[in-house]
């Protein structure tokens, strides 16, 4: 039997948060180790509250499909909502706990590594590469191969590390368990000597592009159906695009193609090639223009035949906590109360010490405070409410949370991240989504197929926070960077980062 270790420490950073990710984020969210992440593998739900399957138990079905051969090891599964920066204590607590999970474990043959790929530390520069790196040291040179979501940015570092990384293709992401289970085949492939992985990568040197970047409609829609025929023709094991995150504080971030063959060095580096071409392509279609949240609020108020059909969904595309937001603007909530008067509306607000106030009080009682603009108050003030405590909850993932009913709006006001994501953070504190005319969400894809059973439009809302497109501008980047500055050949940029070129043969790229 061969052994094959597997773990996950995932998170996606947001270096303009100034709210740090603690172990408490983690293990609040989701913590397994040992026989407790065998069995949330084999069976689900993988992580309570958010995925019944995921990339482990995608994992788990490539090693049961091999099991006469392959004994999967399980280490720890540790994963956090989307935020600031890991504190460094928090990032340190987590590798020793992966490397002492590997020392206790015995022989290892290979290891597969679920990892989100835009994680951040506090003081550490490419934290993720520095994972890999110490599970080598423990390791030795076995098969290691890595999973990141398609918003990771990779770097040298983390190409050298892995003999094998690979991505979702879709954006809405829905197939975590399906890229699970292919490192997983590709782990153990290797592991049993059927497989030589061969990698090649390209860099980008931009952070924006390709539209709406949703892998079924156009533009990008050639290019993930380019990966998928790669794939299906057997011209590579693997095909990957990273659209990057782009509030990661990586001075060497940007878009990334990755391609693996089964020793075919010369197919990986032509496939890889043509992918960062077919992105390059698509630099100059940037993400739409979203409107204010006056205008919004008067397009949702037009769509009443909508509204009586289902409910007009508002994305809080400023406050996006799944992007690393905290979560505690109040733009778009002013603007509701303010403009939206006879328009039943569900928001939500993470404001821990509002929690504390309200925590000691009863259902039914009338209630007077501020709320929110606490966690990052540079972007948003607090605001002033008064309304009835309309429920009261302890909630895995959102700790305790209170329902206010404020005029025309239900805020429901939480102590952990307000991940607006699934109708399940509406529905699960007792408020229907047939009955609401708007609804907010603190999310930019997922939500879209979440919530497709209720929503009959949707709007994006620009005001003022972390997640505003342009807000990544301020970042220190090692050159210039589209669509901030003006670019136009890739090539260099993708030769310095990627070793192949000194910075004097490839110009001299200034801290901007």
């Amino acid at each position: 039997m061969k052994r094959i270790a597997f773990a996950r420490i995932a998170q996606e950073t947001n270096a303009l948060s100034p709210v740090a990710t603690t172990l408490h984020d983690f293990e609040g969210s989701h913590y397994l180790e040992g026989e407790d992440l065998l069995r949330a593998a084999d069976r689900g739900p993988e992580v309570e509250g958010f995925f019944k399957r995921a990339e482990l138990a995608g994992f788990a079905t490539a090693a049961r499909a091999r099991k006469a051969e392959i004994e999967p090891v399980p280490i720890l599964s540790a994963w956090a909502s989307s935020g600031g920066p890991l504190s460094k204590e928090c990032f340190e607590a987590l590798e020793e706990r992966v490397v002492e999970g590997l020392r206790k474990a015995g022989p290892i043959d290979g290891m597969y590594f679920c990892l989100h790929g835009a994680m951040g530390a506090a003081g550490i520069a490419d934290p993720e590469s520095r994972l890999l790196r110490s599970v080598r040291a423990v390791i030795g040179n076995v098969p290691l191969v890595v999973s990141h979501d398609l918003h990771g940015n990779l770097t040298r570092a983390r190409v050298e590390a892995a003999d094998a990384i690979v991505a979702y293709q879709t954006n809405p992401h829905r197939d975590h368990a399906r890229i699970g289970e292919k490192a997983g085949r590709i782990a153990i492939g290797t592991v049993l000597g059927e497989l030589r992985p061969t990698m090649a990568w390209r860099t980008l040197p931009m952070i924006l592009g390709g539209g709406k970047t949703i892998d079924f409609l156009a533009p990008m829609r050639a290019v993930f159906k380019r990966m998928r025929r790669a794939e299906k023709k057997s011209e590579a094991l693997a095909a990957s695009t990273f659209m990057v995150h782009p509030w990661n504080d990586d001075p060497a971030l940007g878009w990334s193609t990755v391609a693996i063959t089964d020793g075919d060095h010369a197919a990986a580096e032509r496939l890889a090639d043509e992918l960062a071409e077919m992105c390059w392509e698509r630099r100059h279609l940037q993400p739409p223009e979203f409107p204010s949240a006056e205008e919004a609020i008067s397009e949702a108020r037009a769509a009443g035949v909508r509204r009586r059909l289902g409910c007009v969904t508002m994305a809080d595309a400023s406050d996006v906590v799944t992007a690393g937001a905290p979560g505690d603007s109040t733009h778009l909530l002013r603007a509701l109360l303010e403009h939206g008067s006879g328009l039943l509306t569900y928001a939500a607000v993470r404001d821990p010490s509002a929690i504390a106030t309200l925590w000691p009080q009863q259902v039914g009682d009338h209630v007077a405070l501020s709320i929110g603009g606490t966690l990052d108050p540079a972007r948003s003030r607090p605001l002033p409410v008064a309304g009835k405590i309309a429920g009261r909850f302890e909630r895995h993932g959102f700790g305790k949370t209170i329902v206010l009913a404020v005029e025309h709006m239900r805020i429901v006001i939480t102590d952990g991240p307000s991940m607006v994501m699934r109708p399940s953070f509406y529905t699960d504190v007792g408020l229907s989504l047939w009955k609401a005319d708007i609804v907010v969400v603190k999310n930019f894809f997922p939500f879209l197929m979440f919530f497709l059973p209720y929503n009959r439009k949707t709007i994006f809302v620009r005001t003022h926070g972390t997640t505003d497109f342009d807000a990544a501008f301020q970042l220190r980047f090692d050159g210039p960077m589209h669509p901030r500055d003006t670019v136009d050949d890739w090539r260099a940029r993708d030769h310095q980062r990627r070793g192949l070129a000194s910075a004097s043969s490839a110009g001299t790229f200034a801290q901007v």
